[in-house]
This record gives structure tokens, C-alpha cells and sequence, in this order.
């Protein structure tokens, strides 16, 4: 089978490797379609990481088909679509440091359980919207962190697909009004079409102004604050803090699910004068399936994240344009 790896900082490569032998309590799934992530690039950029630096694995935000089971799985077949939980053997991650990667033509599923390390989906789901399984898991912890209720008005920091996906669980929780923020038109486009209520381009309109208007005015010891009662920040810059913090009224969440890769300076002062919770969300302890979910009732809402496709053939032009900043909004590598 071949795989791309990281063979080095700044370098990919395509090789083969035989093909995994399958055990009795084993699956083999036919990669059909792989996201590529922002950590991707990371991994590229440092030449991976030990144990398999030099030569590691890419690759885990799959989707695909089985073709084999070993004789003691008993609740998946050959032909079922599944989705994959990268992060199910702590020992072996998926394309985060494991000697298996995703973005390859098969990926052996040890210890194959439905619900556990793998999901059923229905065959109507294409298996390029069914690889923001991972993603989209992310975007759900978020939302679960900051916990909103149904009458919580809810604004959301950056339409990439961690923003959208966001979004699109905020209303599916039910939460009654939820503002996207961002600076380009084409990502405020994607987040009316995913279900936002409002958008606010923060490079030409007073966001305060404009929060202010949509959510109304909030109580605060200082004035000129915001009605929102949410703040998430799915962006991963500076001024995206401050001007949360610099909005929030009493009691107001701030959830912080973007990384972000310098120190944020914070008024602890304004912190506690107003109560303001800062909540950080990592990865997806119980969201990865229950996603999924989401996913098959409402695919073609999901559909709009992906921007880009490439074959497989493609992959080192796909993980080219997902490490330039700006170039793509989600990847997906599709595999025949």
C-alpha cells in the first residue's frame, strides 16, 4: 500500500509499505477520504515526532470502507462506511505520532469495536463530508464546554471549519442566536449558509457597535458592554481576546478553542470585577461519535466546510497548500 509521511522538516513523501496483516479482533478500512489539519503542517514543518520522526505517518481525519474483519469482530462487515476515532489507542494515535497514518490507501483498526475506535455511517454520506468527523468532534467539545442554553445569545470568533463546525452545533443544541465573526466575506458567506443568525465583518464594521445592536446592552461595573452571553474563540489571534474580554458583560463565558502560539496578555481586574469564566477546550473526550450523528442528519449543511479536494495522487500539492495561510479553508484528500 503507500503513505505519505513526513521524511524530514519541511518535506513529505509517498512510499509503500506491505500491507497490514489483520487480526481476529481487527478491521482494515479502504481510506476513501482523509482531512488534512492545521497540526498537519506543524508535524511537516518539525519532521514529525519521536518515535517515527523522519518518518512518520500523516494523516487522521479519515473516513472510508472495510474490506476485511478478523473472526472475532461481530458488529462491523466488509462494506460497512466507517468512521475512524484517531485517538482511541493512546499507545498508537493515528497520524499524530503512531506508526499508523490515515492519508494512506488502508489503516488497520486494532481492537475493532462499533461506538469505541470506529462508526457506522450510511452510504448517502460522501466520504468527503464524513472526514470532518474529527474535526467537526473538536468543534462539538467547544460548544460542550461552554455549555449554552437554549436563550444564551452566542458569538463565534472565526469561520474557519473549527468556527462553522461550531456553529452548526451551537444550533443544534437550539441556542437561540448566534453571531459569526471573521474578515472575509467568503467565510461569513459559509457561516449564514451553515445556520448563523448574524455576521459581523470585523474590518469594516464597529464591532461593538454591531454586537451591541444584535445582543443588546450588558450589565457590567463599566459600561459599553455587550448583551452576548458566550464568547468562543475559534480564530486563535490576540486581539480576538481582548476584544471579548473588552465586550463581555457580567458573568459572560469566554471558551477558548483556537491555539494559540504566544502568551495573551489578560486584565484579571476586568476578570473579576465582571465574573467572566475563560473555559479552554482540547480535543473531543466524548464527541468524536456523537457527532456523528449530526453529521448523517444534516451532511449537506457540513458540506459547505470543505473547500478544497485533492486525489490522492495529489497529496504533497494538498498538504502544500493546507501549510499556506490563507490559501484554503479544509482539505480533503479523496482516495478511489
Amino acid at each position: 500500500m503507500k503513505i505519505s509521511i513526513v521524511d524530514g522538516p519541511g518535506h513529505t513523501d509517498v512510499v509503500e509499505r506491505p500491507d497490514p496483516a489483520v487480526g481476529p479482533r481487527d478491521a482494515l478500512v479502504k481510506i476513501r477520504a482523509c482531512g488534512i489539519c492545521g497540526t498537519d503542517a506543524f508535524y511537516i514543518s518539525i519532521g514529525g515526532l519521536p518515535p517515527h520522526q523522519g518518518a512518520m505517518p500523516l494523516g487522521h481525519e479519515p473516513a472510508g470502507e472495510i474490506v476485511a474483519v478478523g473472526s472475532e469482530v461481530t458488529d462491523l462487515a466488509v462494506g460497512d462506511h466507517v468512521v475512524v476515532d484517531p485517538m482511541a489507542s493512546p499507545d498508537d494515535i493515528i497520524g499524530n505520532g503512531g506508526a499508523r497514518g490515515a492519508l494512506a490507501e488502508l489503516l488497520l483498526v486494532h481492537d475493532a469495536v462499533r461506538g469505541k475506535n470506529l462508526e457506522v455511517i450510511p452510504d448517502f454520506v460522501p466520504f468527503e463530508v464524513a472526514a470532518l468527523n474529527e474535526p467537526m468532534a473538536v468543534a462539538r467539545h467547544a460548544v460542550n464546554q461552554v455549555a449554552p442554553g437554549p436563550a444564551d445569545k452566542v458569538v463565534v470568533f472565526g469561520a474557519g471549519p473549527i468556527g462553522l463546525g461550531a456553529t452548526i452545533a451551537l444550533k443544534s443544541r437550539g441556542v437561540g442566536h448566534v453571531v459569526v465573526v471573521d474578515v472575509l466575506p467568503a467565510r461569513l458567506d459559509k457561516a449564514l449558509k451553515v445556520g448563523a443568525d448574524a455576521v459581523i465583518n470585523s474590518a469594516e464594521d464597529d464591532l461593538a457597535a454591531r454586537l451591541t445592536e444584535l445582543h443588546g446592552p450588558g450589565d457590567s461595573v463599566w459600561p459599553g458592554k455587550a448583551g452576548t452571553d458566550v464568547y468562543l474563540d475559534a480564530a486563535g489571534v490576540p486581539a480576538v481576546i481582548d476584544s471579548a474580554l473588552g465586550l463581555a458583560k457580567r458573568g459572560a463565558k469566554l471558551g477558548v478553542v483556537a491555539v494559540h502560539k504566544e502568551p495573551v496578555t489578560v486584565d484579571l481586574i476586568n476578570l473579576m470585577s465582571n465574573e467572566i469564566t475563560i473555559i479552554g477546550s482540547m480535543g473531543y473526550p466524548t464527541e468524536i461519535f456523537e457527532v456523528t450523528r449530526d453529521i448523517v442528519a444534516d451532511w449537506e449543511k457540513y458540506a459547505v466546510i470543505v473547500s478544497h479536494t485533492f486525489g490522492f495522487d495529489d497529496v504533497d500539492e494538498a498538504l502544500g497548500m493546507a501549510a499556506t495561510p490563507g490559501a484554503a479553508d479544509k482539505i480533503v484528500v479523496t482516495f478511489d
